[in-house]
């Protein structure tokens, strides 16, 4: 069973089960999913937070050409899971 974090956003809070990170360039990536079903939707947030914030801050990357290099990331990192 993987990691399950809670996001806190404008319409309340959302559960994460976290699958890989990996820190690229200085900067935290999750890659999460929204349940632990095989099928699930998966979703790669990076950390957005300021150095003297006490809580991390993650926001989901949407740049399509940023999603594509770090799915192929996680991808190696997690040989048994296919990213699409």
């Amino acid at each position: 069973m993987e990691e399950k974090i809670v996001f806190h956003t404008e319409d309340g809070e959302v559960e994460f089960f976290v699958l890989e990170e990996t820190k690229i360039s200085g900067t935290n990536y999750l890659l999460v999913t929204d349940s632990e079903e095989e099928e699930a939707e998966c979703y790669i947030l990076q950390e957005v937070s300021a150095k003297e914030e006490t809580e991390a801050v993650y926001e989901m990357v949407e740049e399509e050409e940023k999603l594509e290099a770090l799915s192929k990331v996680f991808a190696q990192l997690m040989d048994d899971v296919e990213i699409i």
